[in-house]
């Protein structure tokens, strides 16, 4: 009976138009520049990965609509399942989906991890099909803040097979990037590396961004490898993998490493990519350059709705320090008080405009799903290529 009401609320969820709006925690990091480099800062925690990797919303959509459909066991059925566990009865695909998508809490959680230990020893030699509950599972650990749970699963050798996809990783290593468990974070990079998961953008952005926060030769050495096997596999390196590449290597005072890297960047007209050009410059001595950095953006003539280059207070200050007591100081200074009085100099620090949030993908507006009938000859809408 439980697993036929599992079953028939699980097939019922595309029909639920329910939504639950989440936002991600948003804020700027602040910081102090340091002779030599940025020192790490401390602050709101920000996402890497889009809500469109993530699907914490659709998920969210998902386990409204089975709550609603199974209001009045809820509570029970955790119970029952717990209980179900104790006395070791065969657990059912169905079942265990429809348990984690009525899960909670920590304690729920808790019955869910069992759970899923259980399942994958009962089924270790079977093949699953296309469904696969990693992503479910780290999920919920991703809305209920436990990242430290999804880690340790994912890591647990008797658990090995069970996350056999990128995305139960990467959303585990962002939220562990989130909370600043980069340790934990790359100990999951290696066993996704163990375990034979292929590494896809998400995962060179997510381990670039790790290796960055971590600042040591190890994860200099590793972040660096990383991005090198990309480019001789001829893999798609996304730039702000780049991006943390060269922001490391400039931490660890590789200018040589970090203009090799800046090179390979096929499109640099971001605002970060410019920040991190002027730094790479002003720490190589080549404040010329550097100077006609900003005398460019300083001099562009664009529509005032377009938005102009902007730069970090920290980056310039560094290009003052640079050019203190040299030839092109004053002229540094002229051109950074322009920028100042044009709004073009923030106070975000160069960490917070690397570790920030993508928007991801637009999801296209549902208009055929508010209208069904033609608004010239009100007879209907035979097909989405119809529409107006």
């Amino acid at each position: 009976m439980v697993q036929s009401v599992g079953t028939m609320a699980l097939a019922r969820i595309g029909k639920c138009f329910r939504s639950l709006v989440h936002e991600s925690s948003k804020g700027l990091f602040c910081g102090v520049l340091q002779p030599g480099w940025i020192e790490g800062c401390i602050g709101a925690k920000r996402h890497l990965l889009s809500e469109d990797v993530i699907k914490l919303q659709d998920f969210q959509q998902r386990k409204l609509a089975v709550a609603h459909l199974v209001t009045g066991m809820k509570g029970n059925y955790i119970e029952l399942f717990s209980q179900k566990l104790q006395r070791n009865e065969l657990i059912l695909r169905d079942e265990l989906k429809l348990l984690l998508h009525l899960c909670q809490s920590a304690d729920d959680m808790v019955i869910a991890r069992d759970a899923i230990y259980r399942y994958h020893a009962e089924n270790r030699n079977l093949v699953y099909g296309e469904f696969k509950f990693g992503p479910l599972f780290v999920r919920l650990c991703y809305e209920l803040g436990l990242e430290d749970l999804a880690a340790a699963t994912l890591t647990d050798k008797s658990m090995r097979e069970f996350f056999n996809d990128a995305t139960s990783f990467n959303i585990t290593l962002d939220m562990l990037f989130t909370k600043g468990s980069y340790e934990n974070a790359l100990e999951v990079l290696r066993t996704m590396r163990n375990q034979g998961v292929p590494f896809n953008k998400d995962t060179l952005t997510l381990a670039s961004g790790i290796c960055y926060k971590l600042d040591t030769a190890e994860s200099y050495r590793i972040c660096t490898a990383l991005i090198e096997e990309g480019q001789t596999k001829g893999h798609l390196i996304p730039r702000h993998a780049y991006c943390f590449a060269v922001a490391l290597a400039l931490r660890r005072n590789d200018i040589v490493k970090a203009q090799s890297l800046y090179s390979k960047i096929m499109s640099t007209d971001s605002r970060l990519c410019q920040n991190l050009k002027v730094i790479i410059l002003a720490r190589s001595g080549a404040l010329a350059d550097a100077i006609s950095i900003l005398s460019a953006a300083m001099l562009l003539k664009s529509p005032s709705f377009v938005k102009k280059p902007e730069f970090s207070q920290e980056v310039v200050d560094l290009l003052r320090l640079q050019s203190e007591g040299g030839p092109h100081m004053m002229k540094v200074e002229q051109i950074i008080t322009h920028l100042e009085r044009a709004d073009q100099v923030t106070q975000q620090t160069l960490d917070g405009i690397l570790c920030h949030t993508p928007t991801g993908r637009r999801k296209p507006a549902l208009i055929m799903e508010e209208r069904r009938t033609s608004r010239r000859t009100l007879k209907p809408l035979q097909s989405t290529l119809l529409s107006e």
